[in-house]
């Protein structure tokens, strides 16, 4: 089974950026209809080799040969997400820049940030959603617990002198910590990260007992035994790691938080432009090539249309369930941003 790890998606975008399109220039194939004139620019929030960073990337490839033009992918993380977000509400909704919208940005970061948000969910509008993936509870192997009920007891004979790390404030890593807070009443210290890669070091180095991350950027640690694994947070086992039990199999069904990643635009980009990567991302995500890198990772199908994948305007009833949701979520913890 293929790892996709940054070593092999990285180099796999510089060659193609290297190189021209090999295939014939799709979006010229029909006349009348948006074609983007310059590349794409396809902003993540997050670091490199995290799971926002790696579904861009699966899709940057196919989705620059149907569009005629080479979509490339600009990391701008921090604040968990905002800063890529706010680059995109603010630039020329001309159909050139693009947003990895995920489900802290996209969603729980408007409650946990108050007045500091810099935008607004109608300053995006939605073109299609990628994939959903599971989030996975985890600790360092010297943790005495094999279990997510081990877990819950041996922190409660510690409360406070254990940690939890995430990828960043915000992130539906945070939030799923919370929610194990919220369910349990354990005592945990968050400890945020600028993204997955630091915090997933620091937990193999046994700085950090707990952890959650996104499924697609830990599961090689998990399936190496760098890391246990004790539950997914979806309401199905995951087939990428089938033995993992769930939440609700564990006894905490409150406890689920599905990650969710898909393509937005600034809130006035032309229509034409929204249906047509629309129209070239779901041709990309039916690809059963493509898919299956999404699948090794435990990528969920991303069906919101009723006859399968997403149009605009699933998408975007779908950001707007998401962000009453999890504005309850934020509002039950009392989580907030210090500042």
């Amino acid at each position: 089974m293929t790892r996709l790890t940054r070593r092999h998606l990285l180099p796999a975008a510089a060659a193609a950026l290297a190189a021209p399109l090999a295939t014939p220039r799709i979006a010229r194939a029909q006349q009348g209809q948006w074609s983007p004139n310059r590349p794409i620019r396809l902003v993540v929030g997050f670091t490199p080799a995290g799971t926002t960073d790696i579904a861009a990337r699966i899709i940057t490839e196919p989705l620059s040969q149907r569009l005629g033009q080479q979509v490339i992918v600009e990391n701008r993380p921090g604040a968990g997400g905002n800063l890529g977000a706010d680059m995109v509400a603010k630039a020329d909704p001309d159909g050139h820049t693009i947003l990895m919208q995920t489900i802290s940005s996209g969603a729980i970061n408007y409650q946990l940030y108050g007045q500091r948000m810099p935008y607004k969910p109608e300053d995006f509008v939605g073109i299609s959603l990628v994939t959903r993936v599971p989030n996975a509870i985890f600790v360092h192997p010297g943790v005495q617990a094999n279990t997510l009920g081990e877990l819950v007891e041996l922190a409660k004979r510690n409360p406070g002198k254990m940690n939890i790390g995430s990828s960043g404030v915000g992130t539906s890593l945070h939030m799923t910590g919370e929610l194990l807070k919220l369910a349990t009443g354990v005592d945990l210290l968050h400890v945020p990260f600028r993204g997955a890669g630091p915090m997933l070091q620091e937990m193999i180095a046994g700085r950090i007992q707990v952890g959650v991350d996104n499924l697609p950027s830990v599961v090689n640690h998990l399936r190496e035994g760098r890391l246990r694994p004790l539950a997914v947070t979806t309401k199905t086992r995951t087939p990428a790691m089938p033995d993992v039990p769930t939440t609700e199999e564990a006894g905490l069904p409150s406890v689920e938080a599905t990650a969710w990643f898909g393509l937005v635009g600034p809130a006035r980009m032309p229509r034409e432009a929204i249906a047509r990567i629309n129209r070239e991302c779901e041709a990309v995500l039916a690809d059963a090539a493509v898919w299956r890198r999404f699948e090794e990772l435990g990528g969920m199908r991303a069906d919101l249309a009723p006859g399968g994948g997403s149009t605009p305007e699933t998408f975007d009833t779908f950001i707007r369930n998401e962000v009453a949701k999890w504005s309850d979520v934020v509002r039950r913890s009392g989580a907030s941003v210090e500042g």
